[in-house]
């Protein structure tokens, strides 16, 4: 599969502080790319440099194999980008902002009305002739993913777009960027990793200002070392008994805890609830998650 975006030893520093220090990426066509690291780790930085509104210090950036180059905008013909706060007129409806932005863009009248109904219905506001200083924060995304989309980009940059919406406005987006992956190819920034696992099949760390780990998702759990497992034990008994013994245990509820470690580990503390008595329901190994692996390597 071709790679529609590719960087290399990207640097850029603001004043004394080093952003990007040898940044390279590379994202399969057609993929949701997830974009990880800590806020503040230069995921915006990188974003910015992609769309050409930021000099890089040093390193080469290509999208759809031509060359992104500061000032010049040729490239964002093909990318739609959706920012962490999308600002919108707000005395226009969704359609007419659209119809704006179609126009700017250069689309003809009947291509923008055809374009923009397919849009609004996809993201859920077909119906919306409201103003847009009414809508929500989540509406606001919604729309914001329309507008990205409207030039039919083939690569479609998301700035941690669900990072101040409730639970449902957060579902109702990455559900909208999973049904765009046979259209566009999304890179999706966060922080938010159960987000990641949810809909990315690709993904990259950054850390320190470069990528410490890429791939896809299952081959990155593979890395990490299991969290641990979860023993629940039967109605009447002692947690805390299991809980002074074993003080890093973390209790899930009355009688259901989580405790760190591997094969030896688990079979030790199998051993004295054996010694004490101590009836269970069940043990279950948990699988390395994506939150296990990132929190080894920003440690390290």
């Amino acid at each position: 599969m071709a790679d529609i975006l590719k960087i290399s030893a990207l640097e850029k520093s603001f004043g004394e502080k080093k952003v990007l220090t040898g940044l390279d990426m590379s994202v399969p066509e057609h993929s949701i790319f997830g974009f990880i690291g800590r806020n503040g780790s230069g995921k915006t930085t990188t974003m910015k440099a992609v769309l050409g509104l930021i000099k890089a210090d040093a390193g080469e950036i290509f999208v759809c194999d031509e060359q992104v180059k500061f000032g010049q905008t040729r490239t964002n013909r093909n990318i739609g980008y959706l920012p962490d706060v999308p600002e919108f007129y707000p005395f226009m409806t969704p359609r007419e902002y659209l119809t704006l932005c179609g126009e700017s863009l250069g689309m003809k009248n009947d291509e923008i009305a055809k374009r923009s109904a397919e849009l609004l219905e996809m993201v859920g506001l077909a119906g919306e002739d409201r103003r847009i200083k009414g809508f929500s924060r989540g509406m606001k995304q919604r729309l914001g993913i329309a507008q990205a989309l409207l030039g039919r980009p083939r690569l479609l940059i998301c700035d941690e777009p669900t990072s101040a919406l409730d639970p449902v406005g957060r579902s109702e987006v990455l559900d909208i960027l999973v049904s765009l992956k046979s259209e566009t190819t999304v890179i999706f920034s966060t922080h938010i990793l159960s987000d990641v696992e949810r809909i990315c099949n690709e993904v990259a760390l950054l850390e320190k200002g470069r990528i410490v780990l890429g791939g896809s998702i299952d081959r990155l759990k593979e890395l990490g070392s299991a969290e641990g497992f979860e023993i629940k034990l039967t109605q009447g008994c002692d947690a805390d008994r299991l809980t002074e013994r074993y003080t890093d245990a973390r209790r899930k509820d009355e009688l259901t805890l989580r405790i760190v470690g591997g094969e030896d580990r688990k079979r030790e503390v199998l051993s004295f609830l054996i010694e004490n008595r101590i009836a269970i329901q069940r043990v279950e190994t948990l699988e390395p998650s994506l939150e296990a692996l990132f929190m080894e390597v920003v440690k390290k």
